[in-house]
């Protein structure tokens, strides 16, 4: 087996490195993917902001790769004099509350099918969820998800929010999510296969997700199509996940859905 290192790259394969620049106030750039040319006029956790010669304004993330300078691809860097900016945000875009302890746990709960889920929804929304009081638990697959429900007891002091994989019409997902008829808990979900394909490719340095023929197991064709070690799916996951930092590498049809369940969960009474 080829070696293979932990951040998705083949050895083969490793990109070309490129010098760190930081965007000190006046560095003239260009961002490589729209060619907005301008002079860095603020530098934020995560962002860049330009200024072009006819005085508009642009804001972009820090990507990796992402700007020119006098030609040539750099990584923009916070400065390291920059002093900490105030709010800062969670990794899901909300603005942090700064000291904020977690809340005694809320009765309402959000359940998503598998460990990978829960762990991906606690990287991006971990922080919120810890000031609003939810647990989130992950159920091993959704068959049994209107028996989980009645044992659970949904009421309007104890919501239940339900996020499904491959929530489409006319599939078996669609049909079991039908199935819940309380008042009181919501089900929702995204259209994928496996939470794996909610996270953009582009974070993962891939054009796009391969396509899987039905009835092969999704996560072993993804890998074997990508080159990745499909022996150990778990450790691709866990380097997928080093590689999502906030809700910036995930898809809007995940995004949507979780703030949703958190809106669903924690409204008032």
């Amino acid at each position: 087996m080829r070696p293979y290192s932990p951040d998705l790259t083949p050895p083969w394969k490793k990109p070309r490195s490129v010098p760190e620049v930081p965007a000190e106030p006046g560095l003239v750039v260009e961002e490589a993917g729209t060619g907005f040319c301008g002079a860095v006029t603020g530098c934020e956790a995560g962002t860049v902001t330009l200024e072009d010669r006819f005085g508009k304004h642009r804001v972009f993330p820090l990507e990796p790769r992402g700007f020119l300078l006098e030609g040539r691809v750099v990584t923009l860097v916070r400065p390291a004099s920059a002093a900490p900016a105030r709010p800062t945000r969670t990794a899901s875009g909300s603005v942090a509350v700064p000291g904020a302890r977690a809340r005694v746990a809320r009765a309402g709960r959000i359940y998503v099918e598998g460990r990978h889920d829960a762990e991906l929804v606690e990287k991006v929304w971990g922080d919120d969820l810890r000031v609003e009081g939810v647990v989130v638990e992950y159920l091993e697959g959704v068959d049994d998800l209107p028996s989980i429900v009645a044992d659970f007891a949904p009421g309007p002091d104890a919501r239940l929010g339900v996020l499904v994989d491959h929530l489409v019409p006319g599939t078996k997902e669609w049909r079991i999510a039908a199935s819940v008829t309380s008042g009181h808990a919501l089900v929702v979900g995204h259209p994928y296969v496996d939470i794996w394909e909610a996270v953009k490719p582009s974070a993962l340095g891939i054009a796009e997700w391969p396509r899987v023929p039905h009835g092969r197991d999704w996560k072993t064709g993804v890998c074997e199509a990508l080159g990745w070690p499909a022996g150990n799916t778990g450790a691709v996951w866990a380097a997928i996940l080093q590689r999502v930092d906030s809700y910036k590498d995930l898809r809007p049809e995940l995004l949507g859905r979780v703030e949703e369940l958190i809106d669903f969960v924690t409204a008032p009474v």
